[in-house]
């Protein structure tokens, strides 16, 4: 597996694989061809399917235009074999001659490939082991905890890139709780964090802590549905999950940063062994790889916050994947608004709640998180790509339906 840089990104929303992998890979071509008269992109499966309502078409030509005319054409049927975010790129020169052309995919989280096993980051293979069951039964033979491994595998650095992260994690939080207004895009969708904030504060302790957990998951998912700065964990569309979860438990109990930073790695190591045995793309597999996986990645940093051994915190991360598994991608009028918004503030309360059902256990249970992530990739698979990232079922085509012929 590689690093956890390359899971967690501080980038603009609404979408890390339709804008901001397209938006690197454009600027990958570009720096190939500074020379180039004119560019052409071709956009497949889902990129083309949703891309006008996640913005990949300016993703694509905002680093090409300044170079040359950039022709963006939409190819919404036809899925490249790899992956269904597939892209071509081409550069032309005065005489409309065509002097490169290449094709990658946009893999979840901001991540590109040219392919099987040809993935472009930034880093190498830094953990050995990439299973949950080999490394749980490592930090059960040595004493030691997940992000104890974490620690030992990644460079000395990454303490230093997680307190980036957990900064970057609370700024969004608290700039969607303090922005009002429209979401944009045609559902003209209000932000609704501020309002919950203030409500959840006028309950009662009971009520209050699941209000301030629904507002702090809103503000991130809103932000990053207007484009702003927020982190992938694991995706821009399940930004909302991870830091909801932890942004309250720093608060309502008053856990240090160090410990804070601690969970990070727990909640990386959850999500980068899905990202390499499954996928974290909801054009791949749904939903249930982007905000399942979140809510994994959150249940995880709970528990071991709470104290939770390495196998009750393998088997909260287990729970709140086992009880995604299925979802599908189906976004009205391809944004990152509806159901995606809603998704990660219950997302967030079923990470806490995992949590418990798993500290009131001994750790010992049947399904393994590693089979249940086998089990999410294959139904992945199965699942039509009507409900895979290109709104052409479920939600998005009832919606359709309702508003426009009914």
């Amino acid at each position: 597996m590689k690093s956890l840089k390359e899971l967690y990104k501080i980038g603009k929303g609404p979408s890390s694989s339709h804008t901001m992998g397209p938006n690197k890979a454009a600027q990958l071509f570009a720096e190939r061809h500074p020379e180039a008269a004119s560019f052409e992109v071709t956009l497949y499966g889902s990129l083309a399917a949703t891309g006008k309502g996640h913005m990949t078409d300016v993703a694509v030509s905002e680093p090409l235009s300044g170079i040359a005319p950039v022709t963006i054409c939409w190819e919404p049927s036809i899925f490249l074999p790899f992956h269904p975010n597939g892209m071509t790129f081409k550069s032309f020169d005065a005489d409309k001659k065509e002097t490169d052309a290449w094709t990658c995919y946009s893999v979840g989280g901001g991540a590109l490939s040219e392919g099987e096993g040809h993935d472009l980051s930034d880093s190498g293979e830094v953990y050995a082991m990439n299973t949950l069951t080999r490394i749980m039964d490592w930090c059960e033979r040595t004493g030691r905890n997940y992000w104890e491994y974490v620690g030992l595998c990644e460079d000395p650095d990454i303490w230093d890139y997680l307190q980036e992260i957990w900064q970057a994690m609370q700024a969004s939080v608290q700039r969607g709780l303090e922005t009002e207004g429209r979401l944009p895009g045609p559902l003209n969708l209000s932000r609704k964090a501020a309002i919950y904030h203030v409500k959840a504060n006028g309950y009662l302790p009971n009520l209050r802590s699941r209000g301030l957990v629904f507002s702090y998951a809103l503000a991130v998912s809103e932000e990053n549905a207007a484009g702003g700065i927020i982190v992938t964990a694991p995706t821009c569309g399940s930004s909302g999950v991870l830091p909801a979860v932890l942004y309250h438990l720093s608060r309502g109990h008053q856990f240090s940063d160090t410990k804070i930073l601690h969970a990070l790695a727990t909640a990386g190591l959850i999500g980068n062994i899905v990202k390499q045995n499954a996928s974290i793309s909801g054009a791949d597999v749904g939903c249930q790889g982007e905000v399942g996986v979140a809510s994994a990645m959150a249940s995880a940093a709970a528990c071991q916050l709470f104290g939770g051994s390495p196998s009750q915190i393998e088997y909260a991360a287990e729970m709140a994947l086992e009880h995604h598994l299925g979802m599908t991608c189906d976004p009205i009028c391809g944004l990152v608004q509806i159901p995606c918004i809603e998704r990660n503030a219950f997302a967030a309360t079923r990470a806490l709640d995992s949590d418990i059902y798993a500290t009131f256990s001994d750790g010992k249970h049947r399904v393994s998180f590693d089979h249940v992530v086998e089990v999410m990739k294959q139904t992945g698979k199965d699942l039509p790509s009507l409900y895979k990232e290109t709104s052409a079922g479920g939600l998005a085509a009832g919606y359709t339906k309702r508003r426009f012929f009914r």
